[in-house]
């Protein structure tokens, strides 16, 4: 049985993910900041009958807490970084202080660089180990210089540029991984109603965590170093860095 981290799972587009792979066969460890909330989640896959998920404590802002996640999973095959923040709104470049921006960079880019690096050697004891990394359309440089976007005034100065960081990151960690059997890839899940945006968002919770689940799935021939988002290029599925 595979098995499966999940970072900020306890809800919204996490938390249907864990049910989707739990559903095809996988093994989740649901990770979440506050254990309690976790063991909560885990309680209400467990009462539709998806028995096997464990709670993990892990904030992925926390070095410790990473360190110590990382030495209750013994095997792993997938990561899934999904765990993020928005930060304070508006983000004008004049009033969007370098505070909020750390503190989104923190989680959304720092965050996964560590806990990637903690799984790391875990992940290459699988056959087929798979890292997804949850991006967003607002991380898309060329999407955010082309006025015909439907998303062009969109414009934040910590959130995106975050994702856009995280894009870079996943480059060259695919890259450098590109002669083993790992997938590496940033997903876009797609503009979702969830608490995150305050459910503005028109896509369903369902839709987003499928197009996660897509490529922590994928067989040996699947891509690596992409960006992909059926929001926006729902033809091709790829989106422009």
């Amino acid at each position: 049985m595979k098995r499966v981290l999940i970072t900020g799972a306890n809800k919204s587009i996490g938390f249907e993910a864990t049910r989707q792979l739990l559903k095809q066969g996988y093994f989740v460890y649901l990770g979440a900041r506050d254990l309690a909330k976790g063991d909560e989640a885990v309680a209400k896959l467990k009462a539709e009958g998806l028995t096997n998920v464990e709670a993990i404590q892990i904030d992925v802002t926390n070095q410790a807490s990473i360190e110590a996640a990382s030495k209750q999973i013994k095997s792993l095959d997938v990561l899934i970084n999904n765990a993020g923040i928005a930060g304070a709104f508006p983000q004008t470049v004049a009033e969007t202080t370098t505070d909020i921006i750390r503190e989104v960079f923190d989680t959304n880019f720092f965050g996964v660089i560590n806990v990637t690096k903690a799984f790391l050697a875990t992940l290459k004891k699988s056959t087929e180990p798979r890292i997804v990394n949850v991006t967003s359309g607002l991380g898309s440089l060329t999407l955010h210089a082309d006025p015909n976007w439907k998303y062009y005034k969109f414009k934040s100065a910590a959130y995106g540029p975050s994702k856009s960081a995280l894009n870079a990151y996943t480059i060259v960690l695919a890259y450098e991984l590109h002669d083993t059997a790992f997938k590496v890839n940033a997903v876009d899940p797609g503009y979702t109603a969830t608490d995150f945006n305050h459910h503005s968002g028109p896509g369903t919770v369902e839709d987003a965590a499928a197009r996660v689940v897509k490529y922590a799935t994928i067989d040996q021939n699947g891509p690596t170093g992409g960006f992909f988002s059926d929001d926006n290029n729902p033809e091709t599925g790829v989106s422009p860095w």
